[in-house]
């Protein structure tokens, strides 16, 4: 069993109180990984006073060590990946295959962020006279990092990548149904060469990160997870200082009457039920024209019936154990309020194997209508609802017909329909003929909506640095 610390001010610590909390495998709830600090608002007190007074020297510190920094944390990482592999699929509960793709992934993303610590630039406006106008990009100074346990090494490496790439102190709380993973990552960046006082981690529920959002000395908040958390995010950190939210989805494939059935149930079933469907961009709705809509179900029902679903580190494991307890609940609950709404469920709707862990089977609605809560409302679990479109244009008004904006796909094979959807869909992600699920990592990525604060994009772009950089305009005569 692990015991696992806060790092504050270079140390590694418990609470200030003491407290701790267990975390438990999803897949066994018998197995104790391990125990971590439950933190106070006194150890996010004691974690930014530390971060405000190194926060000078890692500003100062030139480009080209901390692209070095970031690539040695990569490659602590990569020397590690078998143990990290193991470990995932212990404390989250993903297959191996998932848990294989964001080890590697993880570094990948270190090594772009230290390409972008080298490309930090200002710009040069013309201007009458002998004078110059000139701009310089400076770190923002603290960056608070509140990350979510559906990815807990991949997207705090989004952010504590960029944020230190760009010269900003970071104090990261990672979810506390994974915190090994982020102590993980904080153990690889120190590897890294990172300066202790650079980076703080403090473990725990939602008041540490509440706590963090609250502080007026941290000077910008990154966080991903529930629309309901980042909106008090949004209002704690208000107007005059930073946030960059990435929130729910309810995202929708649209199936025209031309596409292939086996290609799109494919896709469908791979973003609707990858990680467990706890995923923010996995598939949620269908909406099928009505010549595909009955073959595209059946086929769908079919593929999901071949999942074998089961502990994660078991092989041909196709999808593996919800995060938590609350997680099965939430989705035994929507199942509840499907059947409840009048939509029909074809397949799934139950748990698995509960005296061991949180498994729930593959399901799938049909007869869905645009006002049912299991249409409208984020589950984030193994649930797809299906509903029918009578042609293009019904098809269009029914994904873009809720609060979130996050991704939305089309399977056609007719290319005019194609861009006309993209350009018509009120998302931050459209995929074409792909799962809703899966980004490049050299691309943008934000939501629309509720889905996102809508301010800047996260991953890669200009706008992502932007976030974690503040612009200074300077006027230069040549004398006095």
């Amino acid at each position: 069993m692990i015991e696992g610390l806060n790092f504050i001010d270079g140390q590694w610590v418990p609470s200030s109180s003491g407290a701790v909390f267990e975390r438990r495998n999803p897949a066994d709830h018998h197995d104790v990984i391990g125990v971590f600090p439950d933190s106070t608002e006194a150890d996010v007190d004691a974690a930014v006073g530390a971060l405000a007074k190194a926060a000078p020297q890692w500003a100062a510190t030139p480009p080209e060590r901390r692209a070095v920094i970031l690539e040695g944390a990569a490659a602590h990482l990569e020397a590690r990946a078998a143990e990290l592999v193991d470990e995932l699929v212990r404390e989250e509960g993903k297959t191996r295959a998932e848990a294989t793709m964001e080890v590697g992934r993880t570094p990948m993303n270190l090594r772009f962020y230290a390409g972008e610590a080298l490309r930090t630039t200002g710009s040069t406006y013309p201007t009458p006279g002998e004078g110059l106008v000139i701009t310089l990009r400076e770190p923002v100074g603290i960056v608070g990092a509140i990350t979510p346990w559906n990815f807990p090494l991949n997207i705090p490496s989004r952010k504590l990548g960029p944020a230190l790439a760009a010269g900003n102190v970071v104090v990261f709380k990672p979810s506390e149904l994974t915190p090994l993973m982020g102590q993980r990552l904080v153990e690889a960046l120190l590897a890294g060469g990172l300066p202790a006082g650079a980076i703080a981690l403090v473990q725990g529920p939602g008041r540490a990160g509440a706590a963090i959002a609250a502080d007026e000395r941290v000077d910008a908040v990154t966080f991903t997870g529930s629309t309901g958390v980042g909106r008090a995010i949004h209002a704690a950190v208000g107007p005059s200082r930073r946030s960059q939210l990435e929130m729910g989805g309810k995202n929708p494939v649209v199936v025209l009457d031309d596409a292939d059935v086996d290609k799109a149930a494919a896709l469908i079933v791979k973003g609707a039920f990858g990680l467990s469907g706890q995923a923010c961009t996995g598939t949620s709705r269908v909406i099928a024209v009505d010549a595909v809509h009955d073959r595209l179900l059946d086929r769908v029902v079919e593929l999901a019936g071949e999942i074998t679903v089961g502990p994660g580190a078991d092989p041909g494991v196709g999808m593996g154990a919800l995060a938590s307890a609350g997680q099965l609940a939430k989705f035994l609950d929507y199942v509840r309020i499907g059947r409840e709404e009048g939509a029909e469920l074809v397949c799934g709707g139950v748990s698995l194997d509960e005296d061991r862990g949180y498994f729930a089977t593959p399901t799938v609605f049909a007869a869905g209508s645009p006002d049912m809560r299991v249409v409208t409302e984020e589950v984030f679990g193994p649930l797809l609802v299906f509903l029918r479109a009578a042609g293009f244009d019904e098809a269009v008004a029914l994904a873009n017909d809720t609060e979130f904006g996050l991704s939305a796909g089309i399977v056609t094979n007719d290319v005019t329909r194609a861009l006309a959807f993209a350009g018509r869909s009120e998302s931050g992600l459209v995929k074409i003929n792909q799962p809703t699920t899966g980004m490049s990592m050299n691309a943008p990525f934000g939501g629309y909506k509720a889905s996102s604060t809508q301010t800047h994009k996260e991953q890669a772009g200009d706008s992502m640095m932007q976030f974690y950089q503040a612009e200074k305009t300077v006027y230069l005569s040549p004398s006095a």
